[in-house]
C-alpha cells in the first residue's frame, strides 16, 4: 500500500470515528439526557459519557488533521484554497479547527468548569445549549463531508 492510500485510509477512518461520535452525542445522548428527570443528574452522566469519548475525539481529530495536511502537501494541493470550487476544503479545515480549539483549548481551560457550574444551577438550559452547539457542529461537519465526497468525485457547485 503506498503512502497516499494509507493517508487516505487514516483520514477517512478518523473522520468516521470522530464525526460518528459527534452524531451519536448530538442525536442520541443529548436528547435522551434532556428527557431525563433532572433529579437523576444528567449533567454528571453527560460528562462521564462524553469524557470517555473525549480521548477518542482528540486522537481522531489529530489523525484527521495530520493526514489531511500531509495529503495536501503531497498532492501540492495548497493552491486549492484559492479556488472557490474547493469550498468544501475550506469548510473541512474550519470544522477541524473549531473542534481542535474546543477539544484542546476551550474544553480543558473554560468549558468543563463552565458546563459543571451552569449545569448545577440550570441543568435543562445547560443541556439545551450543549445540544444546540452540537447540532451546529454536526451540521457543519456533514456539509463539509458531503462537499468533500461530491467534490472528490468531480461535482462542484462553482
Amino acid at each position: 500500500m503506498n503512502t497516499m492510500v494509507l493517508l487516505r485510509v487514516v483520514h477517512v477512518l478518523s473522520i468516521i470515528l470522530w464525526i460518528g461520535g459527534v452524531a451519536m452525542v448530538t442525536t442520541v445522548l443529548l436528547p435522551a439526557l434532556r428527557r431525563m428527570d433532572h433529579d437523576g443528574n444528567p449533567i454528571d452522566l453527560f460528562e462521564r459519557i462524553e469524557g470517555a469519548f473525549g480521548l477518542q475525539a482528540k486522537i481522531t481529530t489529530t489523525l484527521a488533521g495530520a493526514s489531511g495536511f500531509l495529503l495536501l502537501h503531497l498532492l501540492h494541493g495548497w493552491g486549492r484554497y484559492l479556488e472557490p470550487r474547493f469550498w468544501w476544503l475550506h469548510l473541512m479545515t474550519l470544522v477541524w479547527l473549531l473542534f481542535t480549539v474546543v477539544l484542546f483549548v476551550l474544553e480543558p481551560l473554560v468549558l468543563h468548569r463552565w458546563f459543571h457550574e451552569q449545569g448545577a444551577l440550570h441543568p435543562a438550559e445547560t443541556l439545551a445549549r450543549a445540544h444546540r452547539l452540537h447540532v451546529v457542529l454536526l451540521a457543519l461537519s456533514l456539509v463539509a463531508a458531503a462537499g468533500a465526497i461530491a467534490g472528490s468525485h468531480g461535482w462542484f457547485l462553482f
